[in-house]
């Protein structure tokens, strides 16, 4: 039978928790710069899980993801490749990647202030979850790492300890993560009047609309109107956010090429 499993918790923190309250926050872009499952991705690469073409194809929505913000059609297809890479795969092979790319990778990009704004609520007593669209293995490990309550991430479908391809539910995505949240609430009693959200993306209104204190954290251009609009905290942790778009941009662009050209070289070197 396909094990299920939609939750993934660190031990709560010893500060009495306040009842009722917490705070979830997003991945991508919010407390982390770019998107996670194109690092994992790219780490996929290097074990010759897939090609070269197939690489570029992350790269460029990973550089449109940085510079742009959320797309769902883009997020729908990056989870549609993934799936058919990670189909057949050992789960404990996914597990011990996470942690290399959360090490190499991911821990340089968390946004300071981000991680500041976690710390300040397990401080408090709050319980502090990520939810998002990454896969639950790898968001465990960001969570697990950062020293938070747990994470709520999408779900792959397992057969003996190997993924079938499928998912368990839908992309924990957009209206998904609210859902998701409510259950959360209902499991352990929270007052969502009195919870935080943050995200970057206005596909994640309604998380945000859900609890009492939303919070945008670099937000796109509609998140930020949103969040104007009805007086929502606006946090923007990128350095000089309107005079170094074009520096950001031309960065970006840099890394992709730069790491698509050091991996490629390095498949040229393996091969025989």
């Amino acid at each position: 039978m396909p094990e299920k499993k939609s939750v993934a918790g660190a031990t709560p923190p010893a500060v009495a928790q306040p009842i009722g309250e917490a705070a979830f926050f997003d991945v991508d872009n919010t407390l982390m710069r770019g998107a996670s499952l194109f690092h994992m991705g790219r780490k996929m690469y290097e074990r010759k899980v897939f090609t070269v073409r197939q690489a570029a194809g992350f790269a460029w929505k990973q550089f449109k993801f940085v510079t742009r913000g959320e797309n769902l059609a883009d997020v729908h297809s990056v989870k549609d490749a993934a799936l058919a890479f990670v189909a057949g795969i050992e789960v404990a092979d996914i597990k011990a990647l996470g942690e290399e790319v959360y090490d190499e990778m991911i821990a340089s990009r968390i946004w300071p202030g981000a991680k500041a704004l976690a710390e300040q609520h397990l401080r408090l007593g709050r319980r502090v979850w990520l939810v998002t669209a990454t896969p639950l293995e790898v968001a465990s490990v960001i969570s697990t790492r950062l020293g938070l309550t747990g994470a709520l991430g999408t779900v792959g479908e397992v057969e003996d300890g190997k993924y079938t391809g499928r998912l368990v539910g839908d992309i924990l995505h957009g209206p998904a993560k609210a859902v998701a949240v409510q259950q959360i609430a209902d499991d352990e009693g929270l007052d969502l009047s009195r919870c935080w959200a943050y995200s970057d993306s206005y596909n994640d209104v309604p998380l945000l609309s859900l609890v009492g204190h939303p919070v945008a954290i670099n937000p796109d251009a509609r998140l930020r109107r949103h969040a104007r609009d009805r007086n929502w905290p606006v946090y923007d942790f990128r350095s000089g956010r309107r005079a170094a778009t074009f520096g950001l941009k031309a960065a970006t662009v840099g890394g992709v090429v730069y790491g698509l050209w050091k991996s490629f070289a390095r498949f040229r070197g393996a091969r025989p």
